[in-house]
């Protein structure tokens, strides 16, 4: 088990999540799912790496 504790604690919304997924064609496939247990493990890594990006950008934004 992780040192911080609830290993299934969400950092990342549900709904950012789910924009990400949209934007990268496999939302329709976690919604016929019911969830993220059978979106790849490379599609869940490009949606964190997606995460980073917007959070970078926002965060550029703001110091601007």
């Amino acid at each position: 088990m992780s040192s911080n504790g609830n290993r299934n604690k969400s950092l990342m919304s549900e709904a950012l999540k789910e924009e990400i997924a949209k934007e990268l064609g496999v939302y329709d496939q976690v919604k016929q799912d019911g969830g993220w247990s059978n979106v790849s493990s490379k599609t869940c890594g490009k949606i964190v790496s997606t995460a980073i990006e917007i959070a970078n950008r926002s965060v550029e934004n703001k110091n601007s």
